[in-house]
Protein backbone atom coordinates (compact mmCIF):
# COMPACT_ATOMS: atom_id res chain seq x y z
CA UNK A 1 0.00 0.00 0.00
CA UNK A 2 2.82 2.12 0.50
CA UNK A 3 4.30 1.86 -2.89
CA UNK A 4 0.97 2.49 -3.89
CA UNK A 5 0.62 5.60 -2.17
CA UNK A 6 4.26 6.69 -3.31
CA UNK A 7 3.42 5.82 -7.27
CA UNK A 8 0.35 7.82 -7.17
CA UNK A 9 1.77 11.13 -5.38
CA UNK A 10 4.82 10.33 -8.12
CA UNK A 11 2.46 9.93 -11.41
CA UNK A 12 -0.80 11.79 -9.99
CA UNK A 13 -2.19 8.47 -11.02
CA UNK A 14 -2.56 4.98 -11.75
CA UNK A 15 -0.09 2.91 -13.90
CA UNK A 16 -0.86 2.90 -17.80
CA UNK A 17 1.25 3.00 -20.34
CA UNK A 18 -1.12 4.61 -23.08
CA UNK A 19 -1.08 8.00 -20.53
CA UNK A 20 1.63 9.97 -21.25
CA UNK A 21 3.21 13.27 -19.73
CA UNK A 22 3.43 16.19 -21.58
CA UNK A 23 7.18 15.55 -21.70
CA UNK A 24 5.88 11.91 -23.66
CA UNK A 25 7.53 9.90 -20.76
CA UNK A 26 4.96 7.02 -19.83
CA UNK A 27 3.75 6.82 -16.09
CA UNK A 28 4.92 3.49 -15.68
CA UNK A 29 8.70 4.61 -16.85
CA UNK A 30 8.13 7.41 -13.99
CA UNK A 31 7.40 5.00 -11.79
CA UNK A 32 9.99 2.78 -12.78
CA UNK A 33 12.81 5.52 -12.57
CA UNK A 34 11.57 6.27 -9.09
CA UNK A 35 11.66 2.84 -7.44
CA UNK A 36 14.85 1.94 -9.24
CA UNK A 37 17.13 4.62 -9.90
CA UNK A 38 20.36 2.68 -11.01
CA UNK A 39 18.37 0.76 -13.69
CA UNK A 40 17.19 4.49 -15.39
CA UNK A 41 20.73 5.19 -15.55
CA UNK A 42 21.94 2.44 -17.48
CA UNK A 43 18.87 2.92 -19.57
CA UNK A 44 19.70 6.37 -20.39
CA UNK A 45 23.52 5.28 -20.59
CA UNK A 46 22.74 2.55 -23.54
CA UNK A 47 20.16 5.02 -24.93
CA UNK A 48 23.00 7.24 -25.42
CA UNK A 49 25.41 4.88 -26.78
CA UNK A 50 23.06 3.91 -29.21
CA UNK A 51 22.24 7.37 -30.47
CA UNK A 52 25.85 7.79 -31.33
CA UNK A 53 26.06 5.13 -33.25
CA UNK A 54 23.62 5.99 -35.30
CA UNK A 55 24.15 9.47 -35.45
CA UNK A 56 26.04 11.52 -38.31
CA UNK A 57 29.75 12.16 -37.93
CA UNK A 58 29.85 15.37 -36.44
CA UNK A 59 32.62 17.90 -35.92
CA UNK A 60 33.77 18.61 -31.67
CA UNK A 61 32.73 22.20 -30.82
CA UNK A 62 36.65 22.85 -30.83
CA UNK A 63 36.83 21.63 -34.52
CA UNK A 64 34.56 24.09 -35.46
CA UNK A 65 35.29 27.03 -37.39
CA UNK A 66 35.14 30.06 -35.77
CA UNK A 67 32.52 32.58 -37.04
CA UNK A 68 32.75 36.46 -37.26
CA UNK A 69 29.64 38.06 -36.02
CA UNK A 70 28.60 40.99 -38.31
CA UNK A 71 28.99 44.48 -37.68
CA UNK A 72 25.95 46.02 -36.20
CA UNK A 73 24.49 48.12 -39.08
CA UNK A 74 25.68 51.50 -39.13
CA UNK A 75 23.22 55.10 -38.38
CA UNK A 76 22.03 56.99 -41.64
CA UNK A 77 21.31 60.02 -41.53
CA UNK A 78 17.53 61.02 -42.80
CA UNK A 79 17.08 62.35 -46.28
CA UNK A 80 20.14 60.71 -47.80
CA UNK A 81 19.79 57.88 -49.85
CA UNK A 82 23.10 56.43 -50.23
CA UNK A 83 23.85 53.12 -48.47
CA UNK A 84 26.38 53.69 -45.25
CA UNK A 85 28.80 50.56 -45.58
CA UNK A 86 31.31 51.60 -47.75
CA UNK A 87 30.93 48.65 -49.71
CA UNK A 88 27.62 49.66 -51.07
CA UNK A 89 29.10 52.99 -51.63
CA UNK A 90 31.75 52.03 -53.69
CA UNK A 91 28.72 49.71 -55.73
CA UNK A 92 26.63 52.72 -56.05
CA UNK A 93 29.50 54.94 -57.36
CA UNK A 94 30.82 52.23 -60.08
CA UNK A 95 26.59 52.29 -61.14
CA UNK A 96 26.76 55.94 -61.50
CA UNK A 97 30.17 56.15 -63.34
CA UNK A 98 28.70 53.45 -65.88
CA UNK A 99 25.69 55.19 -65.96
CA UNK A 100 27.21 58.51 -67.27
CA UNK A 101 29.56 56.05 -69.96
CA UNK A 102 32.74 56.69 -68.45
CA UNK A 103 35.81 54.34 -68.82
CA UNK A 104 36.34 51.39 -67.01
CA UNK A 105 40.14 52.87 -66.58
CA UNK A 106 38.85 55.84 -65.36
CA UNK A 107 35.92 53.73 -63.13
CA UNK A 108 39.08 51.90 -61.66
CA UNK A 109 40.71 54.81 -61.14
CA UNK A 110 38.11 56.39 -59.41
CA UNK A 111 37.34 54.14 -57.17
CA UNK A 112 40.50 53.39 -56.02
CA UNK A 113 40.96 57.25 -55.04
CA UNK A 114 37.58 57.51 -53.03
CA UNK A 115 38.64 54.31 -51.21
CA UNK A 116 42.53 55.91 -50.12
CA UNK A 117 40.51 58.95 -48.90
CA UNK A 118 37.85 56.68 -46.55
CA UNK A 119 41.00 54.60 -45.23
CA UNK A 120 42.98 57.83 -45.14
CA UNK A 121 40.64 59.40 -42.43
CA UNK A 122 39.86 55.91 -40.65
CA UNK A 123 36.99 54.37 -42.47
CA UNK A 124 34.55 57.72 -41.80
CA UNK A 125 31.71 57.91 -44.14
CA UNK A 126 32.43 60.60 -46.69
CA UNK A 127 29.01 62.70 -45.87
CA UNK A 128 30.24 62.78 -42.27
CA UNK A 129 33.09 64.85 -43.49
CA UNK A 130 33.64 67.89 -46.02
CA UNK A 131 36.03 70.57 -47.22
CA UNK A 132 38.94 70.06 -44.42
CA UNK A 133 38.84 66.41 -44.23
CA UNK A 134 39.41 66.85 -48.46
CA UNK A 135 41.97 69.40 -48.22
CA UNK A 136 43.91 67.44 -45.65
CA UNK A 137 44.21 64.73 -47.81
CA UNK A 138 44.87 66.54 -50.72
CA UNK A 139 47.72 68.39 -48.64
CA UNK A 140 49.60 64.90 -47.26
CA UNK A 141 49.24 63.74 -51.11
CA UNK A 142 51.40 66.33 -52.18
CA UNK A 143 53.80 66.66 -49.18
CA UNK A 144 54.15 63.68 -47.80
CA UNK A 145 53.26 61.25 -51.24
CA UNK A 146 55.18 64.07 -52.86
CA UNK A 147 53.14 63.32 -55.76
CA UNK A 148 52.50 65.42 -59.50
CA UNK A 149 50.20 67.60 -60.36
CA UNK A 150 47.88 65.80 -62.58
CA UNK A 151 48.18 62.95 -59.69
CA UNK A 152 46.81 65.06 -57.05
CA UNK A 153 44.18 66.45 -59.42
CA UNK A 154 43.00 62.89 -60.45
CA UNK A 155 42.27 62.51 -56.92
CA UNK A 156 40.58 65.85 -56.37
CA UNK A 157 38.64 64.91 -59.34
CA UNK A 158 37.34 61.58 -58.37
CA UNK A 159 36.61 62.91 -54.81
CA UNK A 160 34.42 66.11 -56.04
CA UNK A 161 32.56 63.65 -58.42
CA UNK A 162 31.68 61.36 -54.80
CA UNK A 163 30.12 64.15 -53.31
CA UNK A 164 28.25 66.05 -56.29
CA UNK A 165 27.34 63.31 -58.17
CA UNK A 166 26.95 60.42 -55.92
CA UNK A 167 26.47 61.78 -52.65
CA UNK A 168 24.16 65.12 -53.86
CA UNK A 169 26.05 67.30 -51.84
CA UNK A 170 28.16 70.50 -52.89
CA UNK A 171 31.49 71.35 -51.94
CA UNK A 172 31.93 74.85 -51.73
CA UNK A 173 35.31 76.32 -53.89
CA UNK A 174 37.65 76.99 -53.32
CA UNK A 175 39.46 74.25 -51.39
CA UNK A 176 42.73 75.75 -49.61
CA UNK A 177 45.14 73.15 -49.53
CA UNK A 178 48.71 72.78 -50.54
CA UNK A 179 48.58 71.72 -54.33
CA UNK A 180 51.33 70.11 -56.25
CA UNK A 181 53.45 72.33 -58.42
CA UNK A 182 53.25 71.90 -62.00
CA UNK A 183 56.35 70.83 -63.79
CA UNK A 184 56.96 72.12 -67.43
CA UNK A 185 58.76 68.91 -68.70
CA UNK A 186 59.93 68.75 -72.44
CA UNK A 187 58.88 65.09 -73.82
CA UNK A 188 61.29 63.17 -75.20
CA UNK A 189 61.61 62.95 -78.55
CA UNK A 190 63.29 60.19 -81.07
CA UNK A 191 65.31 60.98 -84.54
CA UNK A 192 64.26 59.46 -87.41
CA UNK A 193 67.05 57.35 -87.36
CA UNK A 194 66.60 56.32 -83.72
CA UNK A 195 62.68 56.09 -84.73
CA UNK A 196 63.51 53.44 -87.58
CA UNK A 197 66.01 51.30 -85.53
CA UNK A 198 63.25 50.72 -82.48
CA UNK A 199 60.90 49.77 -85.26
CA UNK A 200 63.65 47.59 -86.89
CA UNK A 201 63.79 45.66 -83.80
CA UNK A 202 60.37 45.00 -83.97
CA UNK A 203 58.43 42.06 -86.08
CA UNK A 204 54.92 40.97 -86.11
CA UNK A 205 51.67 42.98 -84.67
CA UNK A 206 54.14 44.34 -82.43
CA UNK A 207 55.96 46.25 -84.98
CA UNK A 208 52.67 47.00 -87.14
CA UNK A 209 51.23 48.68 -83.83
CA UNK A 210 54.92 50.80 -83.41
CA UNK A 211 54.41 51.55 -87.01
CA UNK A 212 51.04 53.07 -86.44
CA UNK A 213 51.59 54.76 -83.49
CA UNK A 214 54.74 56.66 -85.26
CA UNK A 215 53.34 56.82 -88.54
CA UNK A 216 49.38 58.24 -87.60
CA UNK A 217 50.37 59.97 -84.25
CA UNK A 218 47.84 58.04 -82.08
CA UNK A 219 47.64 56.72 -78.25
CA UNK A 220 48.51 53.67 -77.47
CA UNK A 221 44.73 53.19 -76.17
CA UNK A 222 43.33 54.68 -79.61
CA UNK A 223 45.21 52.09 -81.32
CA UNK A 224 44.27 48.90 -79.38
CA UNK A 225 40.72 50.20 -79.71
CA UNK A 226 40.43 50.32 -83.93
CA UNK A 227 38.32 47.94 -85.34
CA UNK A 228 38.54 46.99 -89.00
CA UNK A 229 35.73 49.65 -89.88
CA UNK A 230 38.00 52.19 -88.64
CA UNK A 231 40.75 51.52 -91.52
CA UNK A 232 39.76 53.30 -94.93
CA UNK A 233 42.43 51.98 -97.64
CA UNK A 234 40.46 54.36 -100.20
CA UNK A 235 41.34 57.85 -98.64
CA UNK A 236 44.44 56.49 -96.77
CA UNK A 237 43.03 57.09 -93.15
CA UNK A 238 42.67 56.28 -89.88
CA UNK A 239 39.09 57.05 -88.33
CA UNK A 240 39.94 57.28 -84.95
CA UNK A 241 36.51 56.71 -82.44
CA UNK A 242 36.32 58.17 -78.79
CA UNK A 243 39.84 59.74 -78.59
CA UNK A 244 40.74 61.44 -75.38
CA UNK A 245 37.48 63.83 -74.48
CA UNK A 246 35.83 62.02 -75.97
CA UNK A 247 36.29 63.35 -79.51
CA UNK A 248 36.51 61.53 -83.28
CA UNK A 249 39.31 62.46 -85.48
CA UNK A 250 40.66 61.58 -88.77
CA UNK A 251 44.35 61.01 -89.15
CA UNK A 252 46.38 59.68 -92.13
CA UNK A 253 47.28 56.38 -92.85
CA UNK A 254 51.05 56.11 -93.99
CA UNK A 255 50.88 54.22 -97.56
CA UNK A 256 54.13 51.87 -96.21
CA UNK A 257 51.54 50.32 -94.07
CA UNK A 258 48.79 49.10 -95.96
CA UNK A 259 50.42 46.23 -98.22
CA UNK A 260 51.30 45.10 -94.86
CA UNK A 261 48.03 46.13 -92.71
CA UNK A 262 45.88 44.46 -95.91
CA UNK A 263 47.89 40.99 -94.75
CA UNK A 264 47.32 41.39 -91.01
CA UNK A 265 43.69 41.63 -91.72
CA UNK A 266 43.43 38.32 -93.77
CA UNK A 267 45.21 36.54 -90.52
CA UNK A 268 42.93 37.90 -88.64
CA UNK A 269 39.74 37.16 -90.64
CA UNK A 270 40.54 33.36 -90.87
CA UNK A 271 40.48 33.27 -86.85
CA UNK A 272 37.76 35.08 -87.19
CA UNK A 273 35.87 32.65 -88.78
CA UNK A 274 37.46 29.74 -87.22
CA UNK A 275 36.27 31.22 -83.94
CA UNK A 276 32.62 31.50 -85.27
CA UNK A 277 32.93 27.55 -85.89
CA UNK A 278 33.86 26.91 -82.22
CA UNK A 279 30.86 29.19 -81.23
CA UNK A 280 32.99 32.07 -79.87
CA UNK A 281 33.81 35.52 -82.50
CA UNK A 282 31.72 37.89 -80.43
CA UNK A 283 33.07 41.41 -79.77
CA UNK A 284 32.02 44.08 -76.94
CA UNK A 285 30.63 46.75 -78.87
CA UNK A 286 29.85 50.64 -77.35
CA UNK A 287 26.82 51.44 -75.88
CA UNK A 288 23.67 49.96 -76.66
CA UNK A 289 24.45 48.98 -79.85
CA UNK A 290 24.29 45.64 -78.97
CA UNK A 291 20.74 45.57 -78.32
CA UNK A 292 20.00 48.06 -81.47
CA UNK A 293 22.07 45.69 -83.81
CA UNK A 294 21.78 42.24 -82.38
CA UNK A 295 23.92 40.50 -84.78
CA UNK A 296 26.78 43.45 -85.09
CA UNK A 297 28.64 41.81 -81.97
CA UNK A 298 29.27 38.77 -84.67
CA UNK A 299 30.20 40.92 -88.01
CA UNK A 300 33.96 40.75 -89.00
CA UNK A 301 33.52 45.19 -89.57
CA UNK A 302 33.02 45.09 -85.88
CA UNK A 303 36.40 42.98 -84.89
CA UNK A 304 38.93 44.79 -83.64
CA UNK A 305 42.11 45.15 -85.71
CA UNK A 306 44.46 43.67 -83.13
CA UNK A 307 42.20 41.24 -81.12
CA UNK A 308 43.69 39.45 -78.12
CA UNK A 309 44.97 35.68 -78.52
CA UNK A 310 42.41 34.65 -75.81
CA UNK A 311 38.65 35.02 -74.98
CA UNK A 312 38.35 37.15 -71.69
CA UNK A 313 35.11 37.71 -69.58
CA UNK A 314 33.59 41.20 -69.94
CA UNK A 315 33.55 43.21 -66.41
CA UNK A 316 30.24 44.78 -67.13
CA UNK A 317 28.27 42.06 -68.02
CA UNK A 318 30.03 38.70 -67.25
CA UNK A 319 29.87 37.43 -71.11
CA UNK A 320 32.89 35.90 -72.54
CA UNK A 321 33.90 38.02 -75.62
CA UNK A 322 37.10 38.62 -77.58
CA UNK A 323 38.75 42.09 -76.53
CA UNK A 324 41.59 43.97 -77.76
CA UNK A 325 45.66 42.99 -77.37
CA UNK A 326 46.94 43.97 -74.07
CA UNK A 327 48.26 47.38 -73.65
CA UNK A 328 51.31 45.75 -71.49
CA UNK A 329 52.23 44.03 -74.20
CA UNK A 330 53.00 46.35 -76.65
CA UNK A 331 55.07 48.74 -73.62
CA UNK A 332 56.88 45.71 -73.09
CA UNK A 333 58.14 45.16 -76.85
CA UNK A 334 58.97 48.95 -76.94
CA UNK A 335 60.74 48.69 -74.26
CA UNK A 336 62.64 45.85 -75.38
CA UNK A 337 63.14 47.04 -79.06
CA UNK A 338 65.22 50.21 -77.39
CA UNK A 339 67.31 48.61 -75.62
CA UNK A 340 68.24 46.13 -78.87
CA UNK A 341 68.42 49.21 -80.63
CA UNK A 342 70.75 50.69 -78.09
CA UNK A 343 68.80 54.16 -77.35
CA UNK A 344 70.19 55.80 -74.08
CA UNK A 345 66.60 56.92 -73.81
CA UNK A 346 63.42 56.39 -72.44
CA UNK A 347 61.29 55.37 -74.60
CA UNK A 348 57.86 54.28 -74.01
CA UNK A 349 54.39 54.10 -76.79
CA UNK A 350 54.05 57.95 -76.46
CA UNK A 351 57.30 58.61 -77.11
CA UNK A 352 56.62 57.60 -80.83
CA UNK A 353 53.94 60.05 -80.58
CA UNK A 354 55.96 62.93 -79.65
CA UNK A 355 57.92 62.13 -82.34
CA UNK A 356 55.26 61.87 -84.88
CA UNK A 357 54.39 65.21 -84.09
CA UNK A 358 57.72 66.99 -83.95
CA UNK A 359 59.07 65.12 -87.37
CA UNK A 360 56.44 66.85 -88.96
CA UNK A 361 56.79 70.40 -87.71
CA UNK A 362 60.18 69.70 -88.88
CA UNK A 363 59.17 68.81 -92.48
CA UNK A 364 57.24 71.58 -92.51
CA UNK A 365 59.36 74.36 -91.77
CA UNK A 366 61.86 73.10 -93.89
CA UNK A 367 60.08 71.67 -96.93
CA UNK A 368 57.13 73.95 -96.63
CA UNK A 369 54.83 71.12 -96.30
CA UNK A 370 51.39 71.92 -95.34
CA UNK A 371 51.13 68.95 -93.32
CA UNK A 372 53.79 70.53 -91.35
CA UNK A 373 51.71 73.70 -90.35
CA UNK A 374 51.08 74.00 -86.70
CA UNK A 375 47.00 73.99 -87.18
CA UNK A 376 47.18 70.69 -88.94
CA UNK A 377 49.10 68.50 -86.50
CA UNK A 378 46.97 69.87 -83.89
CA UNK A 379 43.85 68.33 -85.48
CA UNK A 380 46.06 65.18 -86.47
CA UNK A 381 47.11 64.84 -82.83
CA UNK A 382 43.49 65.76 -81.56
CA UNK A 383 44.48 68.70 -79.14
CA UNK A 384 41.81 70.87 -77.85
CA UNK A 385 43.93 74.28 -77.64
CA UNK A 386 46.76 74.28 -79.74
CA UNK A 387 49.29 75.72 -76.91
CA UNK A 388 49.13 71.88 -76.45
CA UNK A 389 50.94 71.34 -80.09
CA UNK A 390 53.20 74.54 -79.67
CA UNK A 391 55.38 72.06 -77.16
CA UNK A 392 57.06 70.27 -79.78
CA UNK A 393 58.18 73.10 -81.31
CA UNK A 394 61.03 72.77 -79.51
CA UNK A 395 63.20 71.10 -81.44
CA UNK A 396 63.13 73.11 -84.34
CA UNK A 397 64.90 76.23 -82.09
CA UNK A 398 68.30 73.80 -82.22
CA UNK A 399 68.63 74.24 -78.81
CA UNK A 400 69.30 77.67 -76.86
CA UNK A 401 66.83 79.56 -78.78
CA UNK A 402 68.54 79.28 -81.90
CA UNK A 403 71.68 80.90 -81.03
CA UNK A 404 75.04 79.96 -81.86
CA UNK A 405 77.30 79.16 -78.90
CA UNK A 406 80.59 81.23 -78.97
CA UNK A 407 82.46 77.89 -78.96
CA UNK A 408 80.85 76.91 -82.51
CA UNK A 409 81.94 80.43 -83.92
CA UNK A 410 85.14 80.42 -86.33
CA UNK A 411 87.63 82.41 -84.16
CA UNK A 412 91.90 83.51 -84.85
CA UNK A 413 94.30 81.09 -84.24
CA UNK A 414 95.93 81.07 -80.94
CA UNK A 415 99.67 82.98 -80.72
CA UNK A 416 102.02 81.73 -78.51
CA UNK A 417 102.87 83.97 -75.56
CA UNK A 418 106.64 83.87 -76.12
CA UNK A 419 105.82 85.90 -79.50
CA UNK A 420 104.47 88.65 -77.47
CA UNK A 421 107.31 88.98 -75.88
CA UNK A 422 109.74 91.89 -76.30
CA UNK A 423 113.38 90.41 -77.49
Amino acid sequence: MQDEARRQTLCGGPTNDSMKSPQGVSFARAWQAYTHPQKDVWAAQKAQKTRRRSAPLALRPSQLPRLSLPHPPAKRNQGVPVAATPSRLLSSVRETLRRKHYSLRTEASYLSWIRRFILFHGKRHPRDMGKPEIESFLTHLAVQRQVAASTQNQALSAILFLYRQVLNMEVEPPIHSIRARRSHHLPTVLSKEEAGQILGCMAGSRQLMAKLLYGSGLRLMECLRLRVKDIDFAQRQVLVREGKGPRDRVTMLPESLIPPLREHLQRVHLLHEQALQEGHGLVSLPYALESKYPLAETEWMWQYLFPSPRLSTDPRNGATRRHHADPSSLQRAIHRAARLAGIEKHVSCHTLRHSFATHLLENGYQRSDPAGDIRTVQELLGHKDVKTTMIYTHVLNRGGLAVRSPLDQPHAAPTRVTDALPP
